[in-house]
């Protein structure tokens, strides 16, 4: 048994479960439980919640499941979803201002139906509005360092703090802010449009990532990210690991930069098959993939030592 799992909560007004199955609640559907769940009811709710967790307790924020990987002896710690209040969205002006927990899509199509442009790639991302800030996420040649103006974000004592994008010193699929630092909302820039001529473009792009990309099949979306100069894809593809499997999982036929759980893939093989297609691409071309996917948690042989192990 975890050490945290006796932990005595204040009053609470969110949901808080222990021992919560996390498979559900990823894309890959594989891995183990969180020693605790929380979802909270809002962000007084949530402030609370942190002014309580011990100093040493590990918190790890778990949007729309998209690009994780949660190992198969699960997270040690808190995991915290953020939904209601935390995923609304609402606009002033140009300004669409969003919940941390708000996936993506569904900015887009408020914007759209606001008659905002500027957001519509957000429709091609499988995510949150915190995960794609933590990231830098991006589609379609846009970015999120391009349409942010400014995030709220919840320092590990639950101070709330204004962040710029120099602040959060923003990258390729990569930020440097500080890991600590749970996003709770983003203003976001964009401007007047047309409702149809956005929503046409949104439906094209919707169309686009279902022609070349395995949309249905419990993925994590892009493994790796694309190497300077070329694609992740074209380089995993010439070193002969389209479909290479290991277990349940393989590297989509369809799309080589994506993994594939057949249904019964746990996250070792997901892992492993990650591990050796970096090794394949290596010993071919000499490039080093770098995953996009976060891997978090314990295996299973370090789930009864209480020694966490991260990517």
């Amino acid at each position: 048994m975890s050490r945290w799992h006796d932990i005595v909560w204040p009053e609470l007004r969110g949901k808080l479960s222990a021992g919560a199955a996390l498979q559900p609640l990823t894309w890959l559907r594989a891995g183990g439980p969180a020693d605790w769940l929380f979802e909270p009811a809002d962000l007084a709710d949530l402030q609370n919640f942190l002014a309580s967790c011990p100093a040493a307790m590990p918190i790890t924020l778990l949007g729309a499941g998209s690009n994780v990987l949660v190992r198969d002896g699960g997270l040690e710690g808190a995991v915290i979803r953020l939904t209601g209040p935390l995923a609304d969205i609402r606009h002033a002006g140009d300004v669409v201002i969003a919940g941390a927990g708000a996936r993506d899509m569904d900015v887009a199509r408020y914007a759209a139906e606001a008659g905002l442009d500027g957001l519509a790639f957000l429709i091609g991302i499988p995510g949150t509005i915190g995960g794609g800030l933590r990231m830098n996420a991006g589609a379609y040649g846009q970015e999120f360092c391009d349409i942010v103006i400014s995030a709220s974000a919840l320092t590990r004592q639950g101070e709330l703090i204004e962040a710029s994008v120099p602040d959060m010193q923003m990258s390729y699929r990569a930020s440097g802010a500080p890991e600590d630092w749970i996003f709770v909302s983003a203003r976001l820039q964009a401007r007047p449009g047309d409702r149809a001529e956005i929503r046409a473009r949104m439906k094209e792009m919707i169309a686009s990532r279902g022609a070349s990309q395995p949309v249905g099949a419990r993925t994590g979306g892009s493994t790796f990210a694309n190497p300077e100069g070329s694609k992740a894809w074209q380089v995993i593809d010439a070193a002969g690991c389209r479909g290479l499997r290991v277990g349940g999982a393989a590297m989509s036929e369809k799309h080589c930069n994506f993994m594939i759980n057949d249904g019964s893939a746990t996250a070792a093989d997901l892992e492993q098959l990650g591990e050796t297609v970096r090794q394949k691409v290596r010993d071919h071309c000499g490039t080093e993939l770098r995953w996009e996917i976060r891997r978090l948690g314990r295996t299973e042989a370090h789930a009864n030592s209480q020694e966490p192990e991260t990517g």
